[in-house]
């Protein structure tokens, strides 16, 4: 369940006014095109499916995330198990600190439709149009929003809520195809800092397993 939850890690629908629904898709273009690099702090909420009658599950984590457009980005999940996601612009790495194990795929077959792509990989509006339909939703929480379907049905995700507040990255809300919500809230966010290369390399620890997928 780790694992899915991780890649995971790496969009609704109603009437409103014209003017509302192009806000989130004017945030969208906006954030692609003038935020290249950024960090923040977030929180990970993940609801599983309601099973027999029951309410879903809720398990909650706290990190860090940073990117560098196109293509780099790195989750540091700190509570309340320590696992990684880095992506260094060819490999995506995976480390799971308890388990002290690694898991290691090309990142161009990992990441196309998913919502590491919307906010990290893609270069403009075009690129994410070529894997995503997207459509502006209405205003909610004070944040603008824009649903992100993407167009291969093959994978696990189902689609994507994006919520900026103004340009700023503020909320992602992904539903799985097997039901499973996950809303990450961003605090804290730094818009085009400057990064270091080496924020994006990854070294597997000592004595870790390294599977390669």
């Amino acid at each position: 369940m780790k694992k899915t939850r991780l890649w995971l890690l790496a969009g609704l629908i109603c009437t409103v006014a014209g003017s509302a629904w192009a806000d989130g898709l004017e945030s969208l273009e906006a954030f692609v095109k003038t935020v290249k690099s950024g960090r923040a702090e977030f929180t990970q909420t993940v609801t599983a499916p309601p099973r027999e009658g029951q309410p879903g599950r809720a398990k909650t984590s706290t990190g860090t995330f940073e990117f560098h457009r196109p293509g780099k980005f790195k989750f540091d999940y700190r509570k309340p198990f320590a696992q990684s996601i880095v992506a260094d612009g060819k490999t995506l790495w995976l480390y799971d600190a308890d388990l002290n194990q690694v898991t290691q795929r090309t990142q161009a077959q990992a990441l196309g439709s998913t919502p590491a792509a919307l906010i990290a990989s893609a270069a403009d509006l075009r690129a994410l149009q070529a894997d995503f339909a997207l459509e502006a939703a209405p205003e909610r929480d004070g944040l603008q929003w824009v649903k992100a379907t993407p167009k291969n049905k093959d994978g696990q995700l189902q689609s994507v809520m994006v919520g900026f507040q103004g340009d700023a990255l503020a909320a992602l809300e992904i539903l799985d195809s097997f039901g499973q919500r996950s809303v990450l809230k961003f605090s804290k966010v730094e818009v085009n800092p400057a990064l270091p290369a080496s924020t994006f390399e990854f070294k597997a620890p000592a004595g870790a397993d390294v599977l390669k997928q």
